[in-house]
């Protein structure tokens, strides 16, 4: 696989180089050792999971930095109140290198934001909604008509559920062919039940939060049986006691 040009700082920080495919979704999780990567409550997980390792930020932004769009679900997006979906805003002390990697890989300032919401249930306040993607059903339409943003672009689809493939392929006639998901775990499951996922960079934190009945905690994936989808080992890091894995799933 090639490697992107990143900035000599990033390849170090990194602990080598990075690369990925022109055309591809890949997906950014901090893990616990039991696998838990969301918390009930309105707090944002992945800083407490972690243990707001620096770290795991900076790979964060890293990710962010390569990639055309973030692509999030209305769930994990309602727990990050005022969060923009940057690089440099999750990892502040790599933002010159991070717009540096932007402009080698020719790529806009800043990733674009593409939110799913089937309900149409969001904050239209927040900021990551300026110049984003909603995609939403004709539910969603008439919760959000008139409330949004005049930049936000607003797409509709038919039926019930949203259809990622046409997501995936909406956004790619944009030129947004390198998509980054963050999160939540339904939105990873149904990609990843769907075969849209080929890469899955996640962290695993040395913590352990525990499970019991009804805590409302969600493992990696929640809501479908994924019936054993195997991965590939692609490479791990260390820093500390965190791990840093690199996953491949066959499309």
């Amino acid at each position: 696989m090639a490697h992107f040009p990143l900035p000599p700082a990033l390849v170090a920080s990194y602990g080598g180089p990075l690369g990925m495919p022109q055309r591809c979704v890949f997906a950014n999780f901090v893990a616990s050792l039991e696998g838990i990567v969301a918390l009930p409550g309105d707090t944002e997980s992945g800083q407490i999971i972690s243990g707001r390792n620096a770290a795991d930020r900076f790979v964060m932004g890293l990710l962010r930095a390569c990639a055309d769009a973030v692509l999030l679900g209305a769930g994990t997006f309602r727990k990050s109140g005022g969060h923009l979906w940057h690089p440099d805003r999750i990892y502040p002390l790599a933002a010159t290198a991070f717009a540096q990697a932007r402009q080698q890989l020719g790529l806009a300032p800043a990733p674009r934001f593409a939110l799913l919401s089937a309900s149409g249930n969001v904050d239209v306040t927040q900021p990551a909604l300026d110049h984003a993607f909603l995609f939403t059903t004709a539910k969603g339409e008439a919760a959000l008509r008139g409330k949004l943003p005049s930049s936000t672009r607003l797409i509709v689809q038919d039926g019930p559920r949203l259809d990622l493939s046409q997501v995936l392929s909406l956004l790619s006639d944009e030129g947004l062919t390198r998509v980054l998901t963050e999160g939540g775990p339904s939105l990873f499951s149904e990609l990843v039940a769907r075969r849209l996922v080929d890469e899955l960079f996640l962290t695993s934190s040395p913590a352990l939060f525990g499970r019991f009945e009804h805590d409302d905690r969600k493992a990696l994936t929640d809501g479908l049986d994924l019936h054993g989808t195997s991965l590939e080992l692609q490479s791990v890091r260390r820093h500390g006691s965190h791990l840093f894995l690199r996953y491949g799933l066959s499309r």
